[in-house]
């Protein structure tokens, strides 16, 4: 008889990782249109601590309300277990991952952390088989970010953060920069935008140097040295994935014409200067996809696109690999094990 509980890690009260509690319970079950995955590896994502801490960074109005106990996370790889009687598309067996029921999941509705999870069919893609779940746990939200963002839209959803739809632009001989270029969006937006003919610029601090230039960037500027708004004019494209206040400063560096895609783009009041100068601002909430997940899953496989590791642990340990985010100047991904 299967066992009805599983591990999971859970809040009770919102607050700092002290209160990711790793415990026992419930397993769920697929309803219609769902699959139940065998949890392999789980990817940290900033959405995981920003519910961990009650959202406080969103205005009010867009704080979702919480019901606990909840469990955390968005982003698995793993191994379907079962399907519900309606799914044809997926099997038991079949090796998957998927960013979960995102952003309708907010309040905790998406579940990852744990041993095993339901999924909606349109949320999963098939894991690519060219690297391990560690690797494939690691991608979903970051690179269906920088590909929303980027390459394809995907959907026709009303955008939350502007009256207009966020819009690819060329970059095929383009110059791009990406700023915070070692992250978990930055270094899969930097790879994209080569992938796709661009010149780019990567702006992090010097250890990250080696790596972003064996990830293709022509150059790498250190903030930690110098300012990279004061040093580069004539960019075609900003990828911000920092975000906030901050990315104001880098409207100087866009040629006319030009625009800045800021990954967190709240608190950015650039609106009049944007228009001065001629450049477009624009930003778009990530959105779960399966079919982009499986569509991308080919430049994982033959190696175009790589997802850098920053760190894993294992999923009893989700209060320490929190306290890692938190410590910042992360490369790449931080990830958890659950098998």
């Amino acid at each position: 008889m299967m066992s009805e509980t599983m591990k999971a890690v859970r809040l009770h009260a919102f607050g700092g990782p002290e209160v990711l509690v790793y415990e026992d319970a419930p397993k769920p079950v697929p309803k219609p249109g769902e699959v139940l995955i065998r949890v392999h590896a789980v990817g940290i994502n900033p959405p995981d601590w920003y519910l961990r801490d009650g959202y406080r960074m969103l205005p009010p109005e867009w704080q979702p309300q919480v019901s606990f106990p909840v469990i955390v996370g968005t982003d698995v790889s793993g191994v379907v277990e079962a399907v519900a009687d309606d799914v044809r598309t997926l099997a038991p067996g079949d090796e998957v991952y998927a960013m979960i029921r995102f952003p309708a999941g907010l309040a905790g509705d998406s579940r990852a952390y744990a041993e095993y999870v339901t999924a909606p069919t349109t949320d999963v893609g098939r894991k690519p088989a060219g690297i391990d779940h560690l690797q494939a746990a690691a991608a979903p939200m970051s690179l269906l970010t920088a590909w929303q963002f980027l390459i394809d839209l995907g959907h026709d959803e009303p955008n939350p953060l502007q009256p207009h739809q966020h819009r690819p632009v060329p970059l095929d001989g383009r110059t791009v920069l990406v700023n915070g270029a070692a992250g978990g969006v930055g270094h899969l937006a930097l790879q994209l935008a080569k992938w796709r003919g661009a010149r780019v610029i990567a702006v992090a601090s010097t250890r990250h140097e080696a790596l972003l230039r064996d990830l293709g960037a022509d150059e790498v500027i250190d903030y930690t040295k110098v300012k990279a708004e004061e040093m580069v004019r004539g960019v075609d494209l900003v990828v911000d994935a920092v975000g906030g206040p901050s990315s104001a400063r880098f409207l100087k560096t866009l040629t006319r014409g030009g625009a800045l895609f800021p990954i967190f783009p709240l608190g950015l009041d650039a609106a009049a200067e944007a228009a001065e100068r001629g450049v477009t601002v624009s930003a778009t909430q990530v959105r779960s996809n399966g079919a982009q997940l499986t569509e991308i899953a080919g430049l994982l496989d033959n190696g175009t696109l790589r997802v850098v590791i920053d760190s894993v642990f294992p999923l009893a340990d989700a209060c320490l690999a929190h306290e890692r985010a938190a410590k910042g100047h992360v490369q790449g991904k931080i990830v958890l094990t659950a098998v």
